[in-house]
């Protein structure tokens, strides 16, 4: 897991001893101190001379990049939606309206910042145990659909950071008639990861659910909660009026295609 204990501050502000307490004074996990800002700062600074900022979706790459220390992953992304802007729009919306935030495992849950936002954050994973015992499906595909039938995915933010078989479930749920606000899907691995990913992508497109995910074996739920608090981050400029969700950013009608440099794998 990428470590997020000095993790991003990307609103340009400057450093500070002293530790936000309201939830508008958004940084991401860790990054309170003096010396933790600096390195924040300074890593972002860095970031965004390798990953243009012309659109909303621009950010969710670049948090990509900082959350797997890899320029390239900005190519691997993969936004699902009528453009590249709904789902951040629809994600920021969601935190917004104060949806539940619901991760695979305690690991992602762990790494979703607790500032600028008034979402209940709660894991899957300690859930359906008696499903998996009578079935013999994993824990974590057995914890999304008890959650599922307890209808906690529809209208949340649902994150899938680590476990394949909990993407697969949720893609049945969606496919079942659950309509999640966003997906934030990035489960990692060399054993259905990428099939669950794509398998995802391809549900959201169907059902009109709008989705963050990437292609290729590399994800994880650093990443995972990477991509979801800079949805909180995007919200939180909203809420200041630094952000309008109404307007493209981008003039060129572009959408959801890969950009010069991207790859399907």
């Amino acid at each position: 897991m990428t470590d997020t204990t000095d993790a991003t501050r990307t609103d340009g502000e400057g450093s500070s001893d002293d530790e936000p307490t309201d939830r508008e004074a958004y940084a991401d996990l860790g990054a309170t101190t003096e010396a933790a800002m600096d390195i924040a700062e300074t890593s972002m600074d860095r970031v965004h001379e390798l990953v243009p900022q012309v659109t909303l979706a621009d950010r969710l790459r670049a948090k990509a990049v900082h959350a797997t220390g890899d320029p390239e992953f900005q190519h691997l992304v993969r936004f699902t939606g009528a453009d590249e802007y709904e789902p951040v729009r629809a994600g920021a919306r969601a935190v917004l309206d104060e949806r539940p935030i619901v991760t695979d495992i305690t690991m992602v849950k762990a790494g979703i910042t607790g500032r600028g936002h008034d979402c209940e954050v709660r894991k899957a994973i300690g859930n359906g145990a008696e499903l998996a015992a009578e079935t013999g499906m994993t824990r974590t595909a057995a914890a999304v659909l008890e959650l599922d039938r307890e209808g906690v995915y529809d209208g949340a933010v649902a994150v899938v950071g680590n476990a394949p078989t909990a993407a697969l479930a949720l893609a049945d749920c969606i496919e079942d008639g659950t309509r999640p606000a966003v997906v934030v899907a990035t489960p990692v691995g060399f054993v259905k990861a990428a099939d669950s990913r794509e398998r995802l992508r391809e549900v959201c497109d169907e059902y009109g659910v709008p989705a963050v995910t990437n292609v290729g074996r590399r994800g994880g739920s650093g990443l995972a909660a990477g991509l979801t608090n800079e949805l909180v981050h995007v919200a939180s400029d909203v809420r200041e009026g630094e952000v309008s969700l109404e307007t493209s950013e981008r003039s060129s009608g572009e959408g959801t295609e890969p950009r010069d440099g991207e790859v399907d794998l």
